[in-house]
């Protein structure tokens, strides 16, 4: 075999076609100096709302020689290399007037190569972003009304050089009479046209615009040196009309999260907030600003909406937890070098657990429904999560920005995907029950909080972190042997929710569900029958997920079949959990369902008697109820 790949290889070889192509393997490693031939000059046209397109100009300063662009492919709080080039559209360079030949590295779609000629000092980049017409594309950037602008999208930087070192001015064209909002400072308006002061072109990606017809913007810390805002851009201006008592929760996050943290990391901060139906929803963390997208009734359906509150202490945690302190493997050179992704457990497993319980503490939530958020994220790790008590961990998860990118998945309960969001939520609520322990009291996870994120008040210089640094903080607090801990936990597969029972409550279920459970079924249109049946079903009848190894699962159904009828009659979320009860009185009748697999229909008999399950914390009058004074405003 050896002899016969050699003379193969060989042959290939003198016909030329192992020659490496032009400019293979050629980007520029990055080099930690000065970008010193001058400064990015990045603008964008976004005026053309109709056909969803930004027009980008650039001019690049470059010496003579070879010079390779990148365009932006891992991106910050995607943890993954999702940078849209297939939207990416147009490229011409030119020099000193005249047009240049680039060419598109074979290995790296990202990069493209082009000569800059003697006598020149620079390249011109013009290039179009094609932004999503429908959903089904990708994240709707632009509508008659709003438009979010990421500078990640629009531009190109020049490949071999330290993104903390490269100075960027930026400049947007708005429709006429549009206002915008960004973490950016202003240097110049000329009409519709804003020009931000010079910045680094990290910075600069890290700080979107929002922008619309319909603006308010609200002060939440009057009086305050370091200003932070929430910029609101509506459908329409109905959409814009709230009360003081609605804005008061909001202005009470920023307190409860200084008094957390007892530190900040911005000179200013912005809430870059749509209250849209029709752009694309947006969760999307920056230092001094963050991207939240909610419902357009979002202020005029106040209580349908409350669930989605979190959204907003969620992305603010970030801007300590993240942004300032971010894992050490995440922390790349620039935007095409690979990140590595292991620490986000702590990245987002500690802001999805401050999300929950600093939304409580700020009165985003009520104390009743932060227990049942809590009770629906258990129960996931309680009996909804097949996949990671077989063949997956915690850790092991942090894997999938990359692997699965947020693409549908027809088993997400047993590809266990993204699970370091809730599960890392379960694991902390578990590190503060045993801070709380060790110290008889004295200590929690607040104090990990402000010794592990609160220093330096005012700076907003990356520092980074690893696991032996969150190991050593912890061992600060309170001496324990932290490593083995946190590790069972992460690379194990067993129970996540014993932090439920240490705060003194039990995870129990019952046949009815909980606001919580009835708010996010009518949020998702769907019956969510996963702790009893084992499927969740749209309002159509439509099967979304089915619970591996389930009785669902075991009777036959998959996701994508419909039900069309239950026990005979036409279906409806209602039919079909009036069967479930049914079946629990009558151990002979199974639950019967006439669903469609395509162009067939079959029926199938799912033998399941237990009833009605949703989740509920119950007290546990034997231990203290440590989690009321965890979700007790500071």
């Amino acid at each position: 075999m050896k002899n016969t790949a050699l003379a193969s290889a060989l042959l290939i070889a003198g016909l030329g076609l192992l020659a490496a192509p032009a400019h293979a393997d050629s980007v520029p490693p990055v080099q930690d100096t000065p970008y010193t031939p001058g400064t990015l000059k990045i603008h964008v046209d976004a005026t053309d709302v109709a056909h969803r397109v930004f027009r980008v100009h650039e001019t690049i300063p470059a010496a003579a020689g070879p010079l390779t662009l990148l365009y932006p492919q891992w991106i910050p709080g995607n943890h993954s290399p999702t940078g849209p080039i297939d939207k990416f559209a147009g490229l011409t360079v030119k020099a000193n007037g005249k047009t240049l030949t680039w060419t598109r590295d074979p290995l790296n779609v990202y990069a493209f190569h082009v000569d800059v000629p003697e006598g020149a000092s620079a390249v011109d980049v013009d290039f179009q972003f094609l932004s999503a017409q429908e959903r089904d594309q990708g994240r709707v950037m632009m509508t008659p009304e709003m438009l979010s602008l990421q500078w990640d999208k629009v531009s190109v930087y020049p490949a071999g050089h330290n993104i903390r070192m490269i100075n960027a001015d930026a400049s947007v064209t708005l429709p006429a009479g549009w206002e915008g909002a960004t973490a950016l400072e202003l240097a110049s308006k000329n009409g519709d046209t804003l020009t931000y002061k010079t910045i680094t072109y990290n910075a600069l990606v890290d700080s979107p615009m929002l922008a619309g017809k319909y603006h308010k913007q609200v002060d939440l810390d009057p009086g305050a040196k370091v200003p932070v805002h929430m910029d609101l851009f509506a459908d329409a201006p109905k959409y814009l009309e709230f009360t003081p008592e609605q804005i008061k929760p909001h202005r009470e996050l920023i307190q409860q999260m200084y008094k957390l943290y007892g530190a900040h990391h911005y000179g200013h901060y912005t809430f870059l907030t749509s209250l849209s139906d029709k752009l694309g929803g947006i969760g999307l963390e920056h230092h001094q600003s963050s991207e939240d997208g909610v419902k357009a009734d979002y202020f005029t359906e106040w209580k349908k909406n409350a669930l989605s509150r979190d959204l907003f202490s969620h992305e603010y945690n970030h801007s300590w937890d993240g942004k300032y302190r971010r894992g050490a493997d995440l922390t790349t050179p620039n935007f095409n070098v690979p990140m590595s992704d292991t620490l986000l457990w702590v990245y987002e497993g500690q802001t999805q657990f401050w999300g929950y319980i600093v939304a409580a503490r700020a009165g985003l939530w009520t104390p009743e429904q932060t227990r049942d958020m809590l009770a629906y994220a258990a129960a996931t790790y309680d009996k909804g999560r097949p996949g990671l008590a077989s063949w997956r961990n915690v850790q092991d998860t942090t894997n999938d920005p990359t692997i699965a990118q947020r693409s549908p998945l027809p088993y997400r309960n047993y590809q266990a995907s993204e699970d370091y969001y809730v599960a890392g939520a379960m694991i902390w609520l578990d590190v503060d029950a045993k801070l709380r322990a060790l110290s008889g009291g004295k200590k929690s996870i607040d104090n990990f909080a402000k010794a592990f994120f609160g220093m330096n008040n005012g700076d907003w210089k990356v520092n980074t972190y690893t696991f032996d640094d969150v190991v050593k903080t912890l061992d600060g607090i309170a001496k324990f042997d932290w490593a083995p801990f946190l590790r069972e936990r992460l690379d194990g597969h067993g129970p996540l929710i014993n932090g439920i029972a240490e705060h003194g409550w039990k995870l129990v279920y019952t046949d009815k569900p909980s606001d919580a459970i009835k708010a996010i079924e009518a949020i998702r249109g769907n019956a969510d029958l996963t702790y009893s049946l084992g499927v969740s079903v749209g309002k159509d009848g439509s099967i979304g997920d089915v619970l591996w190894d389930g009785p669902a699962f075991k009777a036959g159904l998959s996701p994508a079949m419909k039900i069309v009828a239950v026990n005979g009659t036409e279906y409806s979320a209602d039919a079909l959990k009036d069967a479930v009860t049914a079946a629990a009185k009558d151990k002979s009748q199974p639950v019967e369902l006439l669903v469609k697999n395509f162009d067939s229909y079959k029926t199938v008999r799912v033998d399941y008697h237990d009833g009605l399950k949703y989740p509920h914390l119950e007290r546990d009058d034997s231990k203290p109820d440590t989690l009321a004074k965890l979700i007790k405003p500071l």
